[in-house]
């Protein structure tokens, strides 16, 4: 079950060192930050000046698109114009089905990135049966065409990223493993052995998906692996189609976040649907995160680990109120540091109240339950929003529901029938506590950290729940102080969102009065549990960060589309550049946009093509059109 070093004393994962040109990535090296140019790759000029804009943005690596043998042989092009501008950052061709124009490219880059789903192998969506012998012999005809690039590379110092990607599966190994991170593992170790078998090991490996969830099981799993085969290659991290804004932000560091905290990556890619320089400052921002982890305090080692960190179980709690058991995750706004609360306040929370019919409306993303401290409601509330006061001021009321500190919880017995919140970090953790709330079925855990190791703390404090039999509901719970409104997007999705994608949290709170808005906070939160697939409160989109093979403007089109279909909560739409982030990338989507040539979109109902060509002045119509006649469309 070990994929990392330490669950509670932070290290990163040792690999092997892996030189791209001269820059080394793993071993002792720092985490590498890179992106991929968007401009037509025949186009040297602008892609030159693209690589310069993103250079000077912190990227150390640019990844550019090879379609096919003349884009691979304009990389000699690109990369001398930018040598003759000053700048030798190191180039890495990306190829998808096209092994002559990766073998061109190893003889002028410094590294090559190829997707075992559609190198050399078959992808068509068809159901096929493989004996062993048929798939052997597939595995055969797939060595045949890649050894050449191997000895290539091999010749040429040239090194390899062998890039999974979750919707890019071929036909076979989904045969075999099925659309699982399982599958994802071993479509990369096939190309892996082969690598080996020859000798070369300047190797990198990715295992991308849009599910946050699917993209950390694989990962841990790829690392699981290799321990056992004692293998260790540098890994480039990254949550693939993430989108743009704050949710794009939000995927990202939840999927990484949650593995650069156990020590893992060693390079990283924030893919945005936004202009490439727009995402090394995040990933700058993320990596900032998780600078000082390894100084965190000492937190007790975990001797029993419960969970199964390969596959996705909510912990077991009891039901209180909506919180827990079956219910999806709570969001808990704090109010407690405002001066005064009015029903104006409220508004921030996804509550807007109507005068005229004297009631409030609440929207999809309306927080939960309200923390107000000490202070005094002089007004109604929305039905739906539980209120919470520190003890001693509900013990005056007896109004909504109490906050314990944890002294207070053991000392008095004077309790709501309904609710009780405990506001308790690990280092509260009693035999007395343990066996009071063996008992209590009206508890719910508030849990804090202040250890630098957020990740860590908190799930060490979940699993000690596990491991006693307590099924005490758990919001999860963090302060930030002095943050930017981004670095609290990526820290927060990063501490909160790695728990809950192991299925640990029933809630979460934010806790962050000088960073950001109510109104901010309260998005962020929802944000978080629609990254982690814990909660669905809006359209999702899985957008591409587009790249040369792109045949649209892909931020406008995506803006276009989030304009008409914002409001088709739990719905997932796939816009996509082109027939390689098609059908293999937007494997998760109920419905896919996908550019097949200029000016030409064809549409998707999941995998399935269901308009071919269609003008792209048109397609938005026609896309809007599918969505009724299957039933998903809500008028606003």
């Amino acid at each position: 079950m070990k994929y990392c070093n330490s669950l509670t004393a932070f290290s990163r994962f040792q690999t092997r060192e892996v030189m791209v040109g001269n820059l080394g990535f793993g071993g002792n090296n720092p985490i590498r930050v890179q992106s991929m140019t968007t401009a037509n790759t025949m186009d040297t000029l602008a892609t030159v000046e693209e690589s310069i804009r993103m250079i000077k943005s912190g990227c150390e690596l640019v990844r550019i698109t090879a379609p096919s043998k003349k884009e691979a042989e304009n990389l000699k092009n690109i990369k001398e114009e930018l040598l003759k501008r000053g700048y030798s950052t190191p180039i890495v061709a990306d190829i998808h089905f096209t092994p002559n124009a990766a073998e061109i490219a190893a003889k002028i880059v410094e590294k090559v990135r190829i997707n075992p789903g559609n190198y050399a192998d078959k992808k068509k969506f068809e159901e096929i049966e493989y004996t062993d012998k048929s798939y052997q012999e597939e595995l055969d005809r797939i060595r045949e065409k890649f050894i050449p690039l191997v000895k290539i590379c091999k010749e040429h110092k040239t090194a390899m990223r062998i890039g999974t990607n979750h919707g890019s599966l071929s036909d076979r190994i989904l045969s075999r493993y099925g659309d699982t991170p399982k599958g994802m593992v071993e479509s990369a170790m096939e190309f892996l052995r082969i690598c080996r078998d020859e000798n070369y090991h300047e190797i990198i490996l990715s295992m991308k998906a849009s599910n946050t969830r699917v993209m950390v099981q694989a990962y841990r799993l790829l690392v699981y692996e290799m321990m056992k085969e004692n293998m260790n290659y540098p890994l480039h991290l990254g949550v693939t189609e993430a989108g743009e804004g704050e949710d794009g932000r939000i995927k990202s560091a939840v999927g990484i976040g949650a593995l650069l905290a156990d020590g893992l990556g060693d390079t990283v890619r924030v893919s945005l649907t936004e202009a490439p320089e727009f995402e090394m400052p995040v990933a700058h921002k993320l990596l900032n995160h998780f600078e000082n982890y390894k100084d965190h305090s000492v937190i007790e080692p975990v001797n029993e680990y419960p969970l199964n960190p390969f596959e996705y179980q909510k912990r077991k709690s009891n039901t209180v109120l909506n919180i827990g058991g079956k219910n999806v995750p709570i969001i808990k706004a704090d109010f407690s540091h405002k001066k005064k609360i009015t029903p104006a306040s409220f508004f921030a929370l996804g509550y807007n109240y109507s005068v005229p019919l004297d009631k409030w409306h609440i929207s999809d993303m309306a927080a939960d339950y309200v923390f107000v401290g000490d202070h005094e409601l002089d007004f109604e509330v929305p039905g739906t929003l539980g209120v919470i006061y520190n003890y001693k001021r509900w013990k005056t009321h007896k109004k909504g529901y109490p906050c314990y500190r944890v002294e207070e919880y053991l000392e008095e017995s004077d309790k709501s029938e309904k609710m009780n919140m405990i506001y308790t970090a690990y280092s509260d953790v009693s035999a007395s506590l343990i066996d009071k709330l063996k008992t209590d079925k009206s508890a719910v855990l508030l849990l804090d950290t202040h250890n630098k190791n957020t990740i860590a703390e908190l799930r060490r404090f979940i699993i000690k729940l596990i491991n006693n039999n307590i099924k005490t509901p758990v919001i999860i719970g963090k302060g930030y102080e002095n943050l930017s409104e981004q670095q609290l997007q990526i820290s927060a999705s990063s501490d909160l969102g790695s728990l809950l994608l192991d299925g640990l949290g029933d809630g979460i709170f934010i806790y962050a009065p000088k960073c950001s808005s109510d109104q901010k906070i309260n998005s962020l939160g929802f944000g978080i549990l629609q990254a982690t697939r814990t909660r669905i409160s809006k359209t999702e989109y899985i957008s591409c960060p587009s790249c040369g093979r792109t045949l649209f403007d892909l931020q406008e089109t995506t803006a276009k589309i989030r304009k008409v279909t914002d409001h088709l909560k739990g719905v997932k739409i796939g816009i996509m550049g082109c027939i390689v982030n098609g059908p293999g990338e937007m494997a998760d989507a109920d419905y896919g946009y996908v550019g097949t040539r200029p000016g030409k979109i064809t549409l998707y109902k999941e995998k399935n093509i269901v308009m071919k060509n269609i003008d792209e002045e048109e397609a938005v119509d026609a896309l809007i059109d599918l969505i009724k006649e299957h039933g998903d469309w809500v008028e606003k």
